[in-house]
């Protein structure tokens, strides 16, 4: 549009709605293979008004749709500071390397932009100083990676501008990364340390604060509203992107994680700067100790204050004390980087003090339990709703854009809006689902928890990835059933299965993609944000309906808080946003076609099916595997091949309507 019909700052929301759609119309003209999205354009106008109005939007945007520059577009005209949280490291790359830079060169009005991370994905130039420093002999023996890989790090360092992990050519060794990053646990902040003018984080922290639009990982604006607005430049607008994780990301960043492992890095920070080898014993063991309690209520909700957990974490709480107050002994000024270590320590040592005293009082608002994490089992503490957190720290200091392909009914009320407080809107897909994909549920398999399932689903899988001739994403809802399909159906396929095991991600994506014979099985972490249009995927099929387990602490205290309501309130919305991304892997363009096949009869015969189907996109559907293969052979022989008719038993009209004869 002109420059002379930018609207002002204070246009109210009709203004601001046309001058976005009609920005948002001249600059996907300038798109490879342009085309007007009504999704898209609808959507424009809705975050315009809301940014207008300073009223909060929840927004529904199905595959294709192209969400972020409809919200891009708007938040920049509005002239308001915007940060935009991602949940995948996907969509962050994909913001900040096509979307932004193509607004910046193709809007009329001028803006900037910044990623922003967090701070322990920055190298820390007071700890490489200290590492390659005299004195640092001990330090660089505990290091595996040596003394060449740290100089080749150093070298990086002096020509980096950003200093961000990420820019490496190559992916420094965890324990290396470590020793030359901080985390905010133990960051002193750039005021108070040395190397304070130098920092890469505060250089970031920076940019994002003369910017317009601020791009973050979701968790680092969990840590922001967490740590009351102290992480974040002041911001206007919020859009949360792929906002079904919110809340669980959320309940992360507001809780508090107590292992072996801090106390160890807090023995290491005391040793050197204090001269007391009782002490940093002290510290070691009190980390020991407290693994070995923690190991006894693994995989375990703690209901009650444990007596003997409670004993060994008030005594690890004097041991801490006692370090704080050897730190606080040592001056200051003390020579070399002591200083700066011993602010480091301090830091640190407050931090798990304060997350100590978290523990021992743990609120009826939120729930205790121990997990293992990596080799050690960690208490976790999180709060089992988090509205309330979001109704404070988000939704009445920020307006806030919602947005995601998959938001299950009922996601505003869960996270703390109300319709006086909120629009709510959903403005499809741009793709014909139902004549570009199939939903095949095999409803004659036993039920999911029979013993004879596997034997039968493999039997399922083995005929529809023949059919599709590889070309499949299988999506398992354990590791267990994946290695199990995975080595049955390499003895019984003469196209290759991989599995998420065999290759580093982004390798096995290529090769999937670029190998159209090959079939990718895969867990949890791919059933979001992977994106493989093209006829190399034109088979998803998911093994069962991902319901959480019976037994995750947090999720249990959702049910009680729920009671009657436990399942249709908190299982059932999960489940279905995640088959919801699931089943979204399949249809990625206006070319793809394909099958989705759920292994879960319950799709087909459970009283709550409707509500699953309903949140599904609107596919053609049929409960017999005839059809599946029909149309998979058909796309062999032609990538552009129509979907055909469906089996008169079991056809099924494409739509979200409501349930008819045959339908699954």
């Amino acid at each position: 549009m002109d420059p002379d019909q930018t609207p002002s700052r204070d246009s109210g929301p009709p203004e601001l709605a046309r001058a976005a759609t009609a920005t948002l119309s001249a600059v996907t003209a300038r798109l490879p293979g342009a085309e007007q999205r009504p999704g898209q354009l609808a959507m424009a106008a809705a975050v315009a008004e809301a940014i207008a109005a300073e009223r909060h939007l929840v927004v529904q945007a199905g595959t294709g749709t192209g969400k972020s520059l409809a919200y891009l577009v708007p938040a920049i005209l509005s002239g308001r500071r915007v940060v935009v949280a991602t949940a995948t490291r996907t969509l962050q790359d994909q913001l900040a390397g096509n979307d932004l830079p193509f607004l910046a060169e193709h809007l009329d009005r001028p803006f900037s932009f910044a990623i922003l991370k967090g701070r322990s994905n920055y190298l820390c130039h007071q700890r490489l100083r200290e590492l390659t420093g005299e004195g640092a002999q001990q330090e660089l023996a505990g290091l595996v990676a040596g003394r060449a890989a740290l100089e080749r790090l150093a070298a990086w360092a002096a020509r980096t501008h950003s200093g961000d992990r990420a820019d490496l050519d190559e992916e420094p060794p965890p324990s290396l990364w470590s020793a030359v990053s901080v985390g905010p646990r133990e960051c002193p902040g750039a005021t108070r340390c040395p190397s304070g003018e130098i920092c890469f984080a505060e250089r970031a922290r920076a940019r994002a604060a003369a910017s317009d639009v601020v791009v973050v990982n979701l968790h680092l604006y969990g840590l922001h509203l967490a740590t009351g607005g102290a992480v974040l430049p002041h911001h206007e607008v919020a859009v949360i992107d792929e906002a079904h994780q919110l809340e669980e990301v959320i309940s992360a960043t507001a809780g508090v994680e107590l292992g072996a492992g801090r106390f160890s890095a807090l023995a290491h920070a005391t040793r050197a700067v204090v001269a007391d080898d009782t002490l940093v014993g002290d510290l070691d063991r009190a980390g020991a100790r407290l693994a070995s309690v923690l190991a006894d209520h693994e995989g375990r909700r703690l209901r009650r204050p444990d007596p003997e957990v409670t004993e060994v974490i008030v005594q690890a709480r004097e041991q801490v004390a006692a370090a704080l107050s050897a730190a606080r002994a040592v001056p200051a000024d003390a020579p070399g980087d002591v200083g700066a270590r011993r602010m480091r320590l301090l830091q640190a040592g407050t931090t798990l003090t304060e997350d100590l005293d978290a523990v021992l009082d743990v609120a009826p608002s939120e729930v205790a339990w121990v997990e293992r994490v990596g080799t050690q089992p960690v208490l976790r503490v999180a709060p089992v709703d988090v509205a309330e957190l979001l109704a404070e720290g988000l939704f009445g200091q920020v307006t806030t854009v919602l947005t995601s392909a998959t938001l299950p009914p009922g996601t505003a009320g869960r996270l703390g809006l109300t319709a006086a407080t909120a629009t709510v809107l959903d403005v499809g897909s741009p793709f014909d689902f139902a004549t570009q994909a199939l939903l095949y549920c095999a409803a004659h398999l036993p039920d999911p928890r029979s013993p004879g399932f596997d034997d039968a689903a493999h039997d399922e899988l083995a005929a529809l990835v023949e059919a599709a001739g590889g070309r499949t994403l299988a999506l398992f809802t354990s590791r267990r059933a994946m290695l199990a399909a995975a080595e049955e159906l390499r003895t019984r396929l003469d196209t290759p299965v991989l599995t998420q095991d065999d290759l580093p991600r982004q390798a096995l994506i290529d090769t999937f993609s670029s190998d159209e014979a090959t079939s990718l099985f895969a867990t949890m972490g791919f059933w979001q944000g992977v994106d493989i249009p093209g006829p190399s995927l034109s088979l998803v099929a998911i093994d069962r309906l991902p319901f959480p387990r019976p037994d995750e602490p947090l999720l249990q205290a959702r049910r009680e808080r729920a009671r009657a309501d436990a399942f249709r309130v908190v299982d059932l919305p999960r489940a279905t946003t995640l088959l919801a991304q699931g089943v979204g892997r399949l249809i990625r363009s206006r070319t793809d076609r394909g099958v989705v096949a759920v292994l879960d009869r319950r799709l087909a015969t459970a009283r709550y099916r409707w509500e699953i189907v309903r949140v599904l996109p609107p596919m053609r559907r049929t409960r017999h595997r005839e059809d599946a293969v029909a149309f998979l052979r058909a796309l062999r022989a032609d990538p552009d091949a129509a979907l055909p008719p469906v089996s008169s038993r079991g056809a099924a009209a494409p739509g979200r309507a409501g349930p008819s004869p045959g339908r699954p």
